[in-house]
């Protein structure tokens, strides 16, 4: 009995309670990506480098605040620097959208037009992060570190396995869940949400109606910068941040939303834990939690690691070209791409 607590103990530690950590920050990425193909009709290649934007205005407050001494006790500062940071990219967006999109919309431009400009907003956008924060690792995390790490763990429960839960994660976790209960909130209980879903639905009969097709993208940008900035930040506090990581993220966020269903907000948040937990479970080495319940004769002498954690992204590539292949509308039935 005590080996399969210890088992579970270490399974939590390096697979559930990171996975589900890597699982909301990609469920929000991949809401931002969802709203925009839901609504602007078009995948947004620019998102990963919105969710490095974002960061970085919040790191360059969040060191402005602790340079004159204010701090969140033993939460992070960023919490504090988190709506300016939001505040800041949707500026950006908005601007974006304005000198930019607006344009193609005008235009009446293909969905693959839109895709294209979007790739070139975002090398726009890589470069002028890496220009101005740097190419480097930054860690902004501050505060208490663990909730509850190893060491009290194995004395509370006497356990050979410590269980460690970093306060990023628990911090992660909750920030993710009240913003996906407020953006459902205001999707389904507020007159801009329920006028961002008619356009959604039918973008001819909305118009019709006398919905302001202006204001609906508008807020959709708005929406999209608080996503994504949450997203970001969220990531860079549980690992650290670099610009070039976000890019790298693009891939595992629109396998999400695919897998989810392009387009379905709900779809986006599962398809984020089913990406985030394919990659951990894949990439992480059982031989611990195996040397638990098999026999002394029957251990294993290798680290049973199917892929490396280098190859944790080829993950996501697999399962978002099987999806494309057997299932395009995803598990909650979005739009075929």
């Amino acid at each position: 009995m005590t080996d399969l607590l210890n088992a579970i103990v270490a399974l939590s530690n390096f697979v559930l309670v990171p996975g589900a950590a890597y699982g909301a920050q990609l469920a929000l990425g991949a809401l931002g990506v969802t709203l925009i193909y839901g609504i602007l009709r078009f995948s947004n290649f620019a998102h990963g480098d919105t969710m490095a934007f974002g960061t970085m205005a919040t790191i360059l407050v969040t060191w402005g605040l602790q340079s004159i001494g204010i701090s969140f006790g033993f939460l992070p500062t960023a919490l504090i620097a988190l709506p300016i940071g939001i505040a800041i990219t949707g500026l950006l967006l908005l601007g974006t959208d304005r000198v930019i999109y607006r344009f193609y919309r005008k235009q009446k431009a293909a969905p693959v037009v839109l895709v294209i400009v979007s790739i070139g907003v975002m090398f726009v956008m890589n470069g002028l992060v890496r220009f101005i924060i740097g190419v480097g690792d930054i860690n902004f995390a501050d505060g208490a570190r663990f909730v509850i790490n190893a060491r009290e763990f194995k004395e509370m429960t006497g356990l050979d396995e410590g269980l460690a839960i970093r306060s990023t994660t628990l911090i992660t976790l909750v920030t993710a869940a009240i913003a996906v209960a407020l953006l459902f909130w205001f999707l389904n209980r507020t007159r801009t949400g329920k006028s961002m879903r008619a356009f959604s639905d039918n973008e001819d009969l909305a118009l019709l109606s006398g919905i302001n097709p202006e204001r609906v993208v508008a807020v959709t940008w708005l929406i999209v910068a608080a996503l994504a900035t949450t997203a970001g930040v969220l990531y860079g506090l549980d690992k650290s941040f670099k610009a070039f990581t976000y890019f790298q993220l693009l891939l595992p966020i629109f396998a999400a939303a695919i897998v989810g269903g392009l387009g379905n907000p709900l779809g986006a948040i599962a398809g984020g834990f089913v990406i985030a937990f394919s990659e951990v479970l894949v990439t992480y080495a059982w031989k611990k939690v195996l040397e638990y319940l098999l026999p002394e004769n029957l251990e294993p002498s290798s680290l049973v690691q199917l892929l490396s954690t280098d190859y944790k992204f080829a993950v996501s590539f697999a399962i978002l070209i099987i999806v494309l292949l057997f299932k395009p509308t995803g598990l909650f039935k979005g739009q075929s791409v």
